[in-house]
This record gives C-alpha cells, structure tokens and sequence, in this order.
C-alpha cells in the first residue's frame, strides 16, 4: 500500500506547539493549499489541510515559521478518532510530516531564519538503543562545522 502526501501551502496561523507525557515535542498547524481547479463561480478555490509535526521538525516550524509562510511537506495520511469532552465521537483525517521544509526567499523572512538545505526527517521514532550497555544514545560528533546554517 502507498500513503503518501506532498503538499507546499502557507501557514494559516502561527505553529501551536506541544510537548508529550514523554516529552516529545509535537506541533499542529494547518496549511492553505490552492486548488487547481476552479469553482462554479470561476474563482480560484483553497483547501486547508490540517497537519503534524513531530520532534526537530515541530521545534524548527515553532521556531523560524509564522502565520502566511511557504511551507513544503512530505508526509503522510493519517486518520483517527476520539471522542470529545462532550462526548461525542470526532473524527480527523491529518497530514503527519515526515519532511518539512520551509520554501520562503531569503528576502521574506525577517533574517533570523536559518539556512535549510535538506528537509528535516522527524517521525516519531522509537529511542536507539545501544546494544552493548542498554543505554539511550544521547551523544552526537557533531560540531558547528557540520551544521548547514
């Protein structure tokens, strides 16, 4: 089977972000999305498609993205429900990004937005676990050198 969704959209409304009981952080946002085909009156018509971020991408859409910013996705359909405090049953079709690239010029941000040459890859993961000791990996040979921005 094949679930997969690209999309490239503006911002609604600035990023809310959250964190979980484990403290993953998780963003939701949605993104308006011109349709190709126009409606009866001949108008151009627009969808707004909810989506999630997960981990780094949630935290770097939080951080650098604002309300009206061009946003690439890459992710995929997810459907769920659960019932509201009223109780009712809710049901929610999302996008769930597992790439999120950020599309603005250089000359549209404000100038704090770092450069992104590659997509972030952010689905939720399970913790990577040495196998020799059993510890969470939590170390990095990264250095400022290595960062794109």
């Amino acid at each position: 089977m094949i679930n997969r969704v690209v999309l490239v959209g503006r911002l609604v409304r600035d990023v809310e972000l959250r964190k979980t009981q484990s403290n993953m952080s998780v963003s939701s946002f949605t993104i308006a999305v011109d349709n190709r085909q126009k409606g009866s009156d001949g108008n151009k018509t627009t969808s707004f498609i909810p989506c999630t971020a997960w981990n780094q991408s949630a935290d770097y859409l939080s951080k650098y993205a604002h309300k009206g910013s061009l946003v690439g996705i890459d992710g995929r359909l997810n459907q769920r429900s659960y019932e509201k405090r009223d109780g009712t049953k809710a049901n929610v079709v999302e996008v769930v990004a597992e790439s999120v690239t950020l599309l603005d010029s250089k000359g549209s941000s404000n100038g704090n937005m770092p450069k992104m040459d590659e997509p972030v890859d952010d689905s939720p993961k399970d913790d990577v676990v040495d196998e020799k000791n059993d510890d969470v990996s939590t170390t990095s040979d990264v250095t400022d050198d290595d960062l794109p921005f």
